[in-house]
């Protein structure tokens, strides 16, 4: 195999060196970043796998990729949910919520994505305890679910709380059930399992004597908060992730930066995972709310575009 043309060159903390676009075996040219496979999951979030054969060889659970959909296009920090290393593929989820995820919407089955770097951040700290509780809220389903397959696969026990709006909301159940002993759901209007929040059900699983060594909660900052107020005080060790504030992915812009422990952290270069009982989350929510009227007004104008 061979280089065959380079569009960019990136250098980072994770031995990711070059960004290839093309890749050359014998006399036959390959491009990268194909959509092998697109789905929709809910009328908002949709799956994309992409054959990027260099970042599936290296990716581990908890890091993410960057992907621009054309040359113009906005760097957008997706974590990766899935690959498979011998077809050389990567699986992502996002939810179409803004301009560039709604260009991403419109790329089909058999197109090309123009970037796809990665992998980012640091791999999620996995330790072989004897059983772990995962929660995820909302899209936050997604990067969880690799971290509680590579868990399963350590041979830890696995148990999940999946939380959503409503029942159409609940992502990834049937990929969860094959990696997971007991799954629970909540929803905010009761239409699938406990109506209510994730910490219902995690406060009702402690009551019923349920111990868990670790719980790792990915989701809104204002859930995984609320859940290490929860573990917090019964010392259970509780993994988050701080996705949902990174914005350029490399460290440069200081978007992502979050007090953990009384230092200053960027989530996507060290991390986007961290100890949740360290996370200063107020800081973090007012950290996600700086560019808010902004975002409201881009939005507003792509809405004009696009009637």
């Amino acid at each position: 195999m061979q280089n065959y043309r380079f569009k960019f060159a990136l250098n980072n903390q994770l031995d990711v060196v070059l960004q290839i676009t093309y890749i050359k075996y014998g006399n036959e040219v390959i491009r990268l970043y194909k959509i092998v496979k697109k789905k929709s999951i809910n009328s908002q979030v949709e799956l994309m796998e992409v054959y990027a054969p260099f970042t599936a060889r290296k990716c581990e659970p908890g890091q993410f990729i960057i992907l621009r959909v054309n040359d113009e296009g906005e760097r957008i920090p997706l974590t990766i949910v899935d690959y498979d290393r011998k077809e050389g593929t990567v699986t992502i989820i996002y939810q179409v919520v803004g301009y560039s995820t709604r260009l991403l919407s419109k790329k089909n089955e058999g197109e090309y994505l123009n970037d796809f770097v990665g992998p980012l951040g640091q791999p999620a700290k996995l330790e072989k305890h004897k059983r772990v509780l995962g929660i995820g809220g909302g899209v936050g389903a997604a990067p969880l679910y690799p971290q509680l397959k590579k868990l399963k696969e350590m041979g830890v026990s696995v148990d999940v709380i999946i939380g959503g709006r409503s029942e159409e909301y609940i992502i990834l159940e049937d990929e969860f059930k094959e990696v997971c002993d007991n799954i629970y759901f909540a929803t905010n209007d009761g239409t699938k399992g406990t109506k209510g929040f994730v910490t219902d059900v995690l406060n009702e699983l402690i009551k019923e004597g349920n111990n868990y060594d670790e719980v790792i909660a990915i989701g809104p900052l204002i859930m995984m908060k609320a859940v290490v107020d929860v573990t917090k005080p019964l010392n259970i060790k509780t993994g988050v992730s701080l996705n949902p504030i990174m914005i350029d992915g490399t460290g440069m812009c200081g978007g992502c930066r979050v007090t953990v422990g009384g230092e200053t952290k960027f989530a996507c270069v060290d991390g986007p995972d961290f100890d949740g009982f360290l996370v200063d989350f107020d800081e973090c929510m007012r950290r996600q709310s700086y560019y808010k009227a902004e975002e409201e007004h881009v939005c507003k104008l792509d809405g004009i575009k696009n009637n």
